[in-house]
This record gives C-alpha cells, sequence and structure tokens, in this order.
C-alpha cells in the first residue's frame, strides 16, 4: 500500500504530538522543517514545522485543546469549542490552523480538520488543500485503523498520478511527473503570485526525489496506462484518445465537474461523460485538466487564508504574512534589484520617455510592443478569456 511510505516514527514529532488531546484518526508533518527544500530559504534556522490533526469529533477535541492549549487560539476561544468547530467545517478548506505556537522548543502551526471532510478531500479534491499536501512526502505521525481513510489516501495518490500523466507529453522523467503532482495543489493558489516562493514547486521537488520515488513507484508500476523505466528514470503513458478518455473517467469527481463547466458552453447541459470524451481527442487535453485544478485550488486558498485572520488574529496573521513574504523576497530571481512593482509610475513614464527619445535621437524608431508572442488561449477554451473580457 502506497501509503506505507509516508510514514515515521520520529521522536521528536511524537514528543510534540503529546502536548494534544489523543483522539486522533491521522497526524501528519510536512513542509521544510520535515523534508529539506531547496533555494535561498533551505538553510534557514529554526523554520517552522507544519502539523495536520484529523479528528473524528472536532468539538469534542477543540474542548480537550482550549483546557491543555487555552493560549493557541485566537478571540474566538471565548465563543467556545461549537462555534471552532462550526468556523473550522464550514468556511474555507474545512481546516483550523493555530500559527506560530511554541510547543516543546519548536516554533509549530498546526491545523485540525474532521475525518469526513479528509476523506471527501482524499476522494474528490472539494478543495485539494489538505490533499495537495498528502500527494508530497509527509511523515505520518499517527494514523488509526480506519480502513476508509487509509483506502483514501491511497486514492489520492493514484488520482495525482493521472492528473499529472493527463498534463504531460507522451515521454517524460519521474522528475517531469513529480513536479507536476507537487504543483497540482500550488496551480491556480493565489499565494503564488504574493506569499510564496516563485520556484517553490522545483525547490520542493529537487532534493526530494528519492522521497517522491518511495510514495510512488507501486502505483507506477501497476498503473496499466504507465509503462515505468525504473532504470533509467523514465515514463511513457498513453495519449490516445482512448486511453486519455480513461484516465479521465478515473479523475476525482469535482474535477471532472469543472472540466464540464469549462468546457460545456453556456445552454447545452451536457452530461460530464460527453464532455470527457470530447476532451481525450482535444491535443490541448491537458491545458484543460490543468485549468479544472486551477479553478478548484484558486476559490479554496482564497477562501482559507482570508478565515485564517479569524482564526490565528489580527497580531499571529500579520507576523505570519511577514515571514511569508521575506521568503518569497529570499526567493525573488534577481532580488539585488527592486522588483518592478516598487517602481513610481511617474519615474517609470520618465524612463519610457528616456528611452524613446534616445532611440529616435540615434536615428531608431521608438521601440513597439510586441503583440505576435501574446498568449492565445486553446480555442476550446477561449470563451472563458471571451467571457471574462465581455466579449459575446
Amino acid at each position: 500500500m502506497a501509503v506505507q511510505a509516508l510514514q515515521s516514527s520520529g521522536v521528536g514529532l511524537r514528543r510534540i504530538l503529546a502536548h494534544f488531546p489523543e483522539d486522533l484518526s491521522l497526524a501528519f508533518a510536512y513542509g521544510s522543517a520535515v523534508y529539506r527544500q531547496a533555494g535561498p530559504n533551505a538553510h534557514q534556522e529554526n523554520p517552522m514545522l507544519d502539523l495536520v490533526f484529523t479528528v473524528d469529533d472536532p468539538v469534542a477535541w477543540h474542548a480537550k485543546n482550549l483546557k491543555k492549549n487555552w493560549g493557541h487560539y485566537s478571540f474566538l476561544k471565548l465563543l467556545g469549542p461549537r462555534i471552532i468547530s462550526s468556523v473550522q467545517n464550514n468556511y474555507g478548506a474545512g481546516v483550523y490552523f493555530n500559527p506560530l505556537v511554541t510547543c516543546d522548543g519548536k516554533l509549530i502551526k498546526y491545523g485540525v480538520i474532521t475525518t469526513g471532510t479528509l476523506i471527501d478531500d482524499l476522494l474528490n479534491w472539494n478543495s485539494l488543500y489538505i490533499a495537495g499536501r498528502l500527494q508530497k512526502p509527509v511523515k505520518i505521525v499517527s494514523m488509526s485503523e480506519n480502513v476508509v481513510l487509509r483506502s483514501a489516501l491511497d486514492k489520492n495518490l493514484k488520482s495525482a498520478v493521472t492528473a499529472a500523466c493527463l498534463m504531460l507529453p507522451e515521454s517524460f522523467s519521474e522528475e517531469d511527473l513529480f513536479i507536476e503532482i507537487a504543483g497540482l495543489s500550488y496551480s491556480g493558489d493565489f499565494r503564488m503570485v504574493i506569499g510564496e516562493e516563485k520556484a517553490k514547486v522545483l525547490n520542493i521537488v529537487k532534493p526530494n526525489v528519492a522521497h517522491f520515488r518511495e510514495l510512488y513507484e507501486n502505483i507506477l508500476q501497476e498503473d496499466p496506462q504507465v509503462v515505468y523505466k525504473m532504470q533509467q528514470g523514465r515514463l511513457e503513458i498513453d495519449k490516445s484518445p482512448e486511453g486519455q478518455f480513461t484516465q479521465l473517467m478515473t479523475l476525482p469527481r469535482t474535477l471532472q465537474q469543472q472540466i464540464n463547466h469549462i468546457m460545456d458552453p453556456p445552454g447545452r447541459n451536457r452530461d460530464v461523460e460527453e464532455t470527457l470524451l470530447q476532451v481525450a481527442q482535444d491535443p490541448d487535453c491537458g491545458d484543460v485538466v490543468r485549468l479544472g485544478v486551477s479553478s478548484i485550488v484558486r476559490p479554496s486558498s482564497i477562501r482559507q487564508s482570508t478565515k485564517g485572520i479569524f482564526t490565528a488574529g489580527v497580531k499571529k496573521s500579520v507576523i505570519y504574512s511577514s515571514r511569508k513574504l521575506n521568503k518569497m523576497w529570499k526567493g525573488w530571481p534577481g532580488k539585488t534589484k527592486p522588483p518592478k512593482l516598487l517602481t513610481f509610475p511617474r519615474e517609470a513614464a520618465s524612463s519610457r520617455a528616456r528611452m524613446a527619445g534616445e532611440e529616435e535621437l540615434h536615428g531608431c524608431e521608438p521601440r513597439r510592443k510586441d503583440t505576435s508572442k501574446q498568449f492565445r488561449p486553446p480555442p476550446q477554451v477561449a470563451y472563458l478569456f471571451r467571457q471574462t473580457s465581455g466579449s459575446s
């Protein structure tokens, strides 16, 4: 079972877990404090440890945790465990985070999610928020004998392989596959514009190819659609319309629905299977799948981040955001120069005018913006862009 590759027996992690109520169906740690990442932030001192706790009864768990760790919560603790659980389950991606907590001498952030909500996300990709984290190597600290949860964890990994393969060419490397998989939960995430390193996905994958291989090699060997040449680190995938249709039909339900929404013109109301059959024959099939993933991730990341202001409190939110921005700035390409966003409009206009004047002085035509290389969406999805621009 693929999920076994995730398990760990870190004593330090279990010591931290001892500070919390024991009623957990799953507890795992993830992020740069667990697996080394590349990039300018690779050697930061005391990186924050990220944890997720899965609980069957959030009201009972938060009630116990409030008694043990009252100071971890924002002002919402004054409203009691029922309100905290309601905020957890009904807003954002169904997870309640307490960040910037010192526990056993370690700075941590922990999220709490209901077991049923996690299983639904693993199977259907409703938000891809916690399911996306579990598509990358993590360290499982504690896991119950919940057979449904274990099966859902395995299904989530298989779905990640299928979606990534649909976005890749017929032949590709292991690293190409792992980069696509790691990027699924960041596709459309607004934090990739402001708040995360620009090379985040590459920095996750490159130092951890062996961990990704350990996590996925059984799935790749057993997948009838994949030819896995393990010795060469290469893979081949069936790109025939029949092969792609088979893969599309095994995608999580929410992703299938999003693809149907993207490809089904207003008023047609085609069923999902008919739409997927059309997409399977489309040369831009991978682009459509990518758009579908983005349409899941973008709203859930925005809602969850907005919710974080209330669950963390204003002070912690400001501190946490500043840490993220600092990491982003360190990872900014060519950071020795100020980013263009910091250029004042008047200075920028003067610079352009000066440049145009110099070109005319030297007998050159002023440079014009080259529109020949502007992005044009595939015809099959172009209506999305026409709708957003107000075109008929």
